[in-house]
């Protein structure tokens, strides 16, 4: 019988100069980095350390490398490597102008994969945007001349965004985030990142190892086919968003494969036969081992909370439409 059972991880939160002092409403409380501000909170993240049952103190990468299939599921790419990042992102600022490489540029770099992601909307403030590929026939080098012009922000889709939507990134979309919005990002477990353009913040750039991975036309752009609970459907995560109140639960069941569930707003508790009770409160997420079978949750009032998957089958790309960028300019 496996050791394993539902874990609870601890957040990382890391800070990053366009992010955030008060991380309300998903956290009452902000660490205090010397003072830096906090861009995201890491919530599956290979550092993130098990908070509950006898593993508490173990590492999500040290656990996939221990229990291998047990813990990741056949549908994770690596045998030892837990899938899928998410995320809290607490922007005040824009984010760099950067670009993620896909599986093939990645394995080039020795990296396990590349970084496809995508962003659901939790709260936005009245114009909270986010540049999202680049204007219809912009080339690369034409990108490259804005870098050095420090013009390379306007030759983004800038998109206003509305809380309740879903983006999707795929890997090698040029991308960007203004302020005033907090997103919960799903991911490929990468965080290789090259950052085209700062603003002339004092942080390095990647500009000939960015330019290489960008691609001049995308799938990037708003969600059309998600169909309730699912979010988006992609050939590397499915996402899914749930509402319970007191009295209903929801059975986790998931063919093969590892679930990450993270608490949006309310609380609950995660049950699984042989292990004890997991609360899961705002802000947290709790990773169940694909070894773990017949697991609920429950919530104690009301509970609203998203699950990522690895697809057991190759799906399509998510059907996606993009604003155009005269409609939303930053």
């Amino acid at each position: 019988m496996s050791a394993l059972y539902p874990l609870l991880l601890k957040p990382f939160f890391s800070p990053r100069p366009w992010g955030a002092r008060d991380l309300s409403p998903i956290y009452t409380e902000c660490p205090n980095y010397n003072g830096e501000t906090i861009g995201e909170s890491w919530l599956t993240g290979d550092q993130c350390v098990v908070a509950n049952g006898p593993l508490a103190g173990k590492t999500l990468d040290q656990l996939a490398k221990q229990y291998g299939r047990e813990l990741v599921g056949e549908t994770a790419p690596q045998a030892d490597r837990y899938p899928l990042l998410m995320k809290f992102l607490f922007p005040t600022d824009k984010l760099s102008v950067q670009v993620h490489p896909d599986d093939e540029g990645a394995h080039k770099l020795g990296e396990p994969c590349g970084k496809t992601e995508c962003w659901y909307v939790l709260a936005a403030k009245p114009g909270a945007k986010i540049g999202l590929g680049l204007k219809p026939a912009t080339t690369r080098e034409q990108l490259r001349r804005a870098i050095d012009d420090k013009t390379a922000e306007h030759l983004l889709n800038w998109i206003e965004v509305h809380k309740g939507e879903m983006y999707y990134v795929d890997a090698g979309t040029v991308h960007a985030i203004a302020g005033g919005s907090i997103l919960v990002e799903t991911q490929q477990n990468s965080d290789t990142t090259f950052r085209l353009y700062d603003y002339g913040r004092p942080r390095e750039l990647h500009i000939e190892s960015g330019l290489s991975a960008t691609k001049e036309k995308t799938h990037a752009g708003k969600v059309l086919d998600g169909k309730p609970p699912v979010l988006v459907a992609s050939p590397y995560f499915v996402v899914e968003k749930f509402k319970l109140s007191k009295g209903q639960k929801f059975e986790l069941a998931a063919e093969n494969a590892a679930q990450a569930v993270v608490a949006l707003s309310g609380s609950g508790v995660i049950e699984a036969p042989g292990s004890s009770p997991v609360s899961l409160t705002c802000g947290e997420a709790v990773v169940i081992p694909a070894s773990v079978k017949d697991t609920r949750v429950i919530p104690q009032w009301d509970l609203e909370f998203m699950r990522s998957t690895v697809p057991a089958a190759k799906l399509p790309v998510p059907k996606t439409q993009l604003v155009s960028s005269a409609e939303a300019r930053v």
